[in-house]
């Protein structure tokens, strides 16, 4: 049986897993481990700890990362890594190895996620057609599913850090409060864990919108973004509520932006792990409306499928799959 080696790596954390390739686009997880990312200085030491001693010889791997991929090196800027994929061959000790951009696996995972963890959001009307890929994290990741007329291909962007378009007086004192702040406010600075605080200061800070002591006492000593997001989804703070109403509202926004971009009418992904914490937020149906809101095209956007990716090992799976593609083509 053939083996191959998976991985989704991220400024916090480096998920590692071997898959056995049992036929054509079935794979089965063997065995997997996460290891913290900053105790290591650089992937091929986690890599070199995963494998040691292990019983399966990896005939390919690959590896989705936050982070621009050139060719056959990509850096992860926070952690100050330099990946290349040579070195990593050395240390799986095979050389078919493929870097990837984690929203590229991320979407290329999506399209083997069982049914059961995908939500949905719109059922549209399902055609062949460019898939896309959206998921706000630590920063804001977009990626393409190109449709060749047989199969998909995953294609990186950075188009996150686009310049963020408002559309609305409410959304413009958004922007002009972010610019006081920034020379240049991209979709990044609202569409992520730092953005949705981002947002909320403006409502409490630029509107003065109410917000009680014991809330900003929480700010200061926890992850303001997590303490927004549950105060916001328990009610207990209105200024919260009226945050993730906004947060949600622009999501959908740039979904619909990227889907137009891409021409994606084979449907959206929305990932990453805020949409999960916001969920049921997620299905009062701000964000949809916000993702349809495309005049003259509302009509073609109400026929996009968008679901939410439920499963949060979509990226370590597009990898596997990478990888099992690339073994593929290594057999004679």
């Amino acid at each position: 049986m053939a083996f191959v080696l998976a991985g989704d790596v991220g400024g916090t954390k480096t998920n590692l897993g071997v898959y056995a390739v049992r036929a054509p686009g079935a794979l089965a997880l063997v065995r997997d481990a996460s290891f913290p990312s900053h105790a290591f200085d650089g992937l091929e030491p986690i890599v070199a700890s995963f494998l040691r001693g292990a019983p399966e010889r990896i005939g390919a791997a690959a590896f989705g990362v936050a982070g621009p991929v050139l060719g056959d090196v990509a850096r992860i800027t926070n952690l100050g890594w330099r990946i290349e994929a040579s070195a990593l061959a050395r240390a799986v000790g095979c050389p078919a190895v493929r870097l990837m951009n984690d929203l590229e696996t991320t979407a290329y995972g999506a399209l083997f996620v069982p049914a059961e963890q995908l939500l949905t959001l719109n059922p549209g009307t399902p055609r062949a057609g460019n898939r896309a890929v959206i998921a706000a994290g630590t920063g804001l990741g977009q990626a393409l599913l190109y449709w060749d007329g047989a199969r998909y291909h995953p294609s990186a962007t950075e188009g996150g850090h686009a310049d963020f378009g408002p559309t609305d007086d409410h959304e413009i004192g958004l922007l002009e409060f972010l610019r006081r702040e920034h020379t240049r406010v991209s979709w990044e600075r609202v569409l992520s864990g730092p953005g949705l605080h981002n947002v909320f200061r403006y409502l409490d800070e630029g509107l003065g919108r109410p917000v009680d002591s014991a809330l900003r006492a929480r700010l200061q000593h926890e992850d303001p973004s997590a303490v927004i997001g549950a105060a916001g989804l328990d009610g207990s703070c209105p200024t919260c509520a009226e945050a993730v109403g906004l947060f949600l509202r622009l999501y959908g926004a740039q979904a619909g932006n990227l889907a137009l971009a891409t021409m994606a009418v084979g449907g959206v992904y929305v990932g990453g792990g805020i949409i999960i914490k916001l969920l049921p937020k997620v299905t009062d149906g701000g964000f949809l409306a916000a993702f349809t809101a495309k005049d003259p095209h509302q009509a073609l956007m109400q026929r996009v499928p968008v679901w939410v990716l439920l499963d949060p090992k979509t990226s370590e799976l597009g990898a596997a799959h990478a990888a099992a593609d690339l073994l593929a083509a290594a057999l004679p």
